[in-house]
């Protein structure tokens, strides 16, 4: 099963317990192929360089840099279409969606509100952390 994780799901899973977290456990043990892809990453990288997570990186004695590498280990890279689809009602979110179209995935797995109201894009699942790991091998 292929699965595409947006940034909101990414970072709660490495900073802090729960649903999100346990996918990202889920992906080490190889229950899904976590794919991704350049834009994602990019966001990734500049949500946790915002100042609002600095303390929760401190706490947790973990860097942006060390979160990048582990999640570039864990996931295939997937070249998005040249020409993004308008799909949610806030166009950033749809790089994600590309991605899953372009990779083949399952679903889409996020908390963001403007991607699950959608629930699902040309066969693609758009579902929470919990919905999720409730569907896992």
């Amino acid at each position: 099963m292929r699965l595409v994780l947006d940034t909101n799901t990414l970072v709660s899973g490495a900073l802090w317990h729960g649903a999100p977290h346990l996918l990202l456990e889920a992906a080490r043990d190889q229950r899904f192929t976590l794919c991704t892809c350049h834009d994602i990453l990019l966001e990734l990288l500049c949500v946790l360089n915002r100042p609002k997570f600095t303390a929760r990186l401190k706490l947790t004695s973990i860097t942006p840099r060390k979160i990048i590498k582990e999640y570039l280990r864990l996931a295939v890279m997937i070249q998005p279409p040249v020409i993004i689809p308008k799909i949610s009602r806030d166009p950033t979110d749809d790089i994600v969606v590309a991605c899953a179209l372009q990779a083949g995935a399952y679903a889409v797995v996020s908390g963001d509100k403007d991607l699950l109201i959608l629930k699902s894009y040309q066969g693609i699942h758009i579902i929470d952390p919990v919905s999720a790991l409730q569907r896992l091998p």
